[in-house]
C-alpha cells in the first residue's frame, strides 16, 4: 500500500526508484550473507560436534583414571600431591573476523617448556594412575580451548544469521513493496494530472477560438 505521506511529483517518483533501486541490491547482498553464513555455520556446528565427543571421551578418560588413583591411594597423599601445581598456563585471547563476525581465537602458552612439569609430585608415593589422568588432562586442553572458540564461534554466527534474516525480511516485505506502491501511486497521479491538465487545455483552446472566430468546436 502506497504511503499517504509522499507528495506525488517527479522528483519523488525519482527518489523512490533509488529508493527501490538501492533497496534490491541491499537485498540481493545480504542474501548471499545470509546464504555464506549458513555454508560456514554448518561446517562449524559439524566440527563443534565432533570435537566435543573428543573432549568429552577425554575427559571421561581422566576421570576414570582419577577415581582408579584416588582408589588406590590415601586421600591426603592425593591431596598433598594435586595442592601446588608446578606448571602454570597462560591464555590469549584474538579475534578473526568471519563475514563481518568477530570469531574469538584462543592461544595458549606454558611456563616451562618441560612437558614434565605437568606433575606437580614426585613419583615415589603416588601411583602411575594419577600419571595417566594428569598427562590426559594436560594432552585435552588444546581441543578444550578450541572447543570453546566452535561455541562461541556457533553462538555469534548464529546471532549475525538471525540478524541479517530479519534485515532480509524487512526489506523483501516491506521496504521494497512499499517502494513498488509508492512508484506505482506516483505515476498513476501524475498520469490523472497530465490528463486533466490535456482537459483543461483543450477546454481553454475551445474557449480562445470561441472568442476569436465565434466558433465553437464540436
Amino acid at each position: 500500500m502506497a504511503s499517504t505521506q509522499i507528495t506525488p511529483t517527479r522528483m519523488e517518483l525519482t527518489k523512490q526508484k533509488k529508493k527501490l533501486q538501492t533497496a534490491s541490491r541491499g537485498h540481493k547482498l545480504l542474501k548471499d550473507k545470509r546464504d555464506e553464513l549458513m555454508r560456514q555455520f554448518m561446517i562449524m556446528v559439524r566440527e563443534n560436534m565432533e570435537l566435543r565427543k573428543k573432549v568429552e571421551a577425554g575427559i571421561a578418560a581422566a576421570n576414570t583414571n582419577f577415581v582408579i588413583a584416588k582408589a588406590g591411594m590415601s586421600e591426603q597423599i592425593l591431596h598433598t600431591a594435586l595442592m601446588v601445581p608446578k606448571q602454570e598456563v597462560y591464555l590469549e585471547s584474538n579475534k578473526k573476523n568471519v563475514m563481518s563476525v568477530d570469531i574469538p581465537q584462543f592461544t595458549y602458552k606454558t611456563r616451562t617448556s618441560d612437558s614434565n612439569d605437568i606433575y606437580s609430585y614426585g613419583f615415589a608415593y603416588t601411583s602411575c594412575d594419577l600419571d595417566d589422568a594428569v598427562k590426559s588432562l594436560a594432552d585435552i586442553l588444546p581441543d578444550m580451548l578450541e572447543l570453546a572458540e566452535k561455541e562461541k564461534a556457533c553462538q555469534l554466527m548464529a546471532a549475525e544469521i538471525e540478524k541479517t534474516r530479519r534485515r532480509v525480511n524487512a526489506l523483501e516485505h516491506v521496504v521494497i513493496p512499499e517502494a513498488q506502491a509508492n512508484i506505482k501511486y506516483i505515476k498513476m497521479k501524475l498520469d490523472e494530472n497530465e490528463r486533466s491538465t490535456q482537459i483543461r487545455l483543450m477546454k481553454v483552446k475551445d474557449m480562445v477560438l470561441e472568442d476569436a472566430h465565434h466558433y465553437s468546436e464540436k
